[in-house]
């Protein structure tokens, strides 16, 4: 795995935990449920987002589980905010 995908993968990472911690502290601050869905749903997506990169490969090589599992966090994530959204 090349240096550049690695940063890039701890960017995608940085930048969605942070997106979900500022979402986290609107939620304790104003006690809204909709940030909390909404913190939730950017974890969900940051770990889905770079999991095709990450230790999974090793544990479950074949492409058919990575990419349910891919999949499914990011179809959590997206989920959850839809779910904030509608709510």
């Amino acid at each position: 795995m090349s240096a550049l995908l690695v940063a890039a993968n701890l960017l995608v990472i940085a930048l969605g935990f942070l997106i979900a911690a500022q979402s986290f502290r609107g939620y304790r601050r104003h006690q809204n449920a909709t940030m909390l869905y909404i913190s939730a749903g950017f974890v969900c997506i940051s770990l889905g987002g770079v999991m095709d990169c990450s230790l999974l490969n090793t544990y479950l090589p074949s492409l058919l589980h990575t990419g349910l599992f891919r999949t499914g966090f990011v179809l959590a994530g997206m989920g959850l905010i839809s779910y904030s959204l509608y709510r």
